[in-house]
């Protein structure tokens, strides 16, 4: 898919990416043909339930992927012109802290607890930017200052036990953002807080983001958390991109089936107290057999019979948002199909 923002400089660009995972039962197709760009400054949401492949992606960008089990199929992903995934181990111990930081999910999973956090900050300082030990705790200091932890003097000595989990994510967004990286990917960042640090953390992001002009990949499940920080959004769905859009765009005029799902079973304010939220009925298919044509074909109420046999290619809405959706094909729209079963393209 090429995209025909006008851009300013592209940071990253995601081309034809393919994954799989070889397990007991078969081939796991877990990325099936991804592609997108980011920009410099620029925040994106990847967005999906779990399963969509939004993981798998971001860990493929870092080559964190196990091989074996995991398996690059097909696609490039370049930073800066550069290929990841035609580095050795050892180039790419270079980029990751470095070039690209990232926020994972649990932060009590993320850190040492054998490990005092100044020294887990520190250790990225050190391999990277050659720092002696007093300039690397000098940045410490000041890391843990710019995300929000009072007294880092006295707190760089301690353990991840003594912070609690929102000072915890602190530390692994100080970790992320020690070498100043051009790109900084959050996946999930905020789902093991409560909603009030949620908030907090979010806007801590938002504010670095200004501050350093720091491109970040968000990867979440919940669209209502990245109405704030993010500037586009990415749809996921059984492992393939199937819209993208600005903000505005996704939210206001969102044009697949899938999409428009997610944002009906959002909360929203002005929504009756009675109203109920209404769910997207059905499971993600199985990706060791992922169906012939749409991944969305057995759970839409819109689905054609193209839907069942082809996969649909990318429709090109604006020069901002596209989509991957055979009711945007003209044929579709001259037919008047939309709701039938019977009709084809």
């Amino acid at each position: 898919m090429k995209s025909t923002q006008a851009a300013k400089k592209k940071l990253l660009d995601v081309q034809n990416l393919s994954v799989s995972f070889d397990v007991y039962a078969g081939e796991v197709q877990a990325i099936r043909d991804v592609s997108f760009q980011i920009e410099e400054g620029e925040a994106v949401a990847i967005v999906g339930e779990s399963g969509s492949g939004k993981s798998v992606t971001a860990q493929t960008i870092m080559r964190l992927i196990q091989m074996p089990p995991g398996r690059i199929k097909n696609g490039k992903v370049l930073l800066d012109g550069q290929d990841l995934l035609a580095l050795s181990e050892k180039e790419m111990q270079k980029v990751r802290g470095n070039k690209i930081g990232m926020i994972f999910q649990d932060p009590m999973t993320s850190l040492n607890p054998t490990m005092t956090v100044g020294k887990q900050i520190m250790e990225g300082l050190l391999q990277h930017q050659k720092l002696s030990a007093n300039e690397a705790k000098e940045r410490v200091i000041e890391l843990l200052r710019l995300v929000g932890i009072p007294n880092p003097e006295t707190r760089l000595k301690q353990y991840p036990h003594q912070f609690s989990g929102g000072m915890r994510q602190r530390v692994v967004i100080a970790i992320a953002l020690a070498c100043n990286p051009s790109l900084l990917i959050a996946d999930e960042p905020t789902t093991a807080l409560d909603v009030t640090i949620q908030a907090q953390i979010l806007n801590l992001m938002k504010e670095l983001q200004q501050k350093m002009n720091t491109s970040i990949i968000l990867i979440t499940h919940d669209l209502g958390i990245v109405a704030d920080i993010c500037d586009r959004v990415i749809v996921m769905y059984a492992g393939q991109v199937v819209e993208t859009g600005t903000k505005r765009e996704i939210f206001n005029n969102p044009q697949h089936p899938y999409t428009k799902g997610l944002l009906k079973s959002l909360p929203r304010l002005d929504q009756a107290k009675d109203e109920p939220l209404i769910p997207i009925f059905g499971t993600p298919p199985d990706l060791i057999k992922p169906p012939q044509g749409c991944g969305f074909c057995d759970r839409c109420d819109e689905a054609m019979r193209v839907c069942e046999t082809e996969v649909p290619d990318y429709t090109i809405l604006s020069d901002t948002q596209s989509v991957r959706c055979w009711l945007q094909h003209p044929y579709a729209k001259q037919a008047g199909s939309s709701g039938s079963k019977e009709a084809s393209v």
